[in-house]
């Protein structure tokens, strides 16, 4: 496997089980599995690995915790970040040789937009549950929109999945967030483990 962010320790942790490739190998295709922090240029994996002192000495959970708690607050886009955790947190920032490749990731679902029936055909597939309500959130270069013309049904946010498709290095803005990664997805399953 490839590197591992401690911004993610506690569930990326949960997500490292196998599961079998004999989904992909009937589709007759070769994905290429990988982790969130591979779509990290180096400067921002470095960056991201050197949390500020202070994020340690917030309960998970507390209002310094919950994003609400920063909504409001001005952010000066053209101020330079404060440091190089700040810069990375904001980072578009992506590894180019990503681009067009097949293939397979697991992650959580955050949905964009579902119909009646709770099928979700765009979403945000993110790296660790809770990164839309939790400080702090995701980077864009952590940050996959997908699109999928099948969709998922949703009945909960609390499983993680294995998505297989094409991604893209196209950073995309919306109500939601920016993404700086785009996939196609070919299919989607349940995250099971051994």
């Amino acid at each position: 496997m490839g590197r591992f962010l401690s911004l993610c320790v506690p569930v990326t942790a949960a997500l490292v089980l196998q599961v079998s490739a004999a989904t992909a190998e009937a589709q007759g295709r070769d994905y290429r599995e990988i982790e969130f922090s591979e779509l990290l240029p180096d400067a921002d994996y470095q960056a991201l690995s050197k949390p500020p002192a202070e994020l340690a000495d917030v309960a998970e959970g507390s209002l310094e915790d919950q994003i609400e708690a920063a909504v409001g607050v001005a952010v000066d886009k053209a101020a330079e970040p404060a440091s190089e955790w700040d810069r990375a947190l904001q980072s578009v920032n992506v590894r180019p040789e990503f681009n067009g490749q097949q293939i397979r990731i697991p992650g959580y679902v955050v949905p964009i937009e579902f119909d009646d029936e709770q099928v979700v055909k765009e979403f945000f597939l993110v790296p660790y549950y809770g990164a839309c309500i939790h400080l702090p959130p995701p980077p864009p270069n952590q940050l996959i929109l997908m699109q999928s013309s099948e969709g998922i049904k949703m009945d909960t946010i609390y499983d993680p999945y294995w998505v297989y498709g094409t991604i893209y290095t196209d950073v995309k803005t919306n109500e939601v967030a920016t993404s700086a990664y785009r996939m196609t997805v070919d299919q989607i399953e349940l995250y099971t483990g051994q």
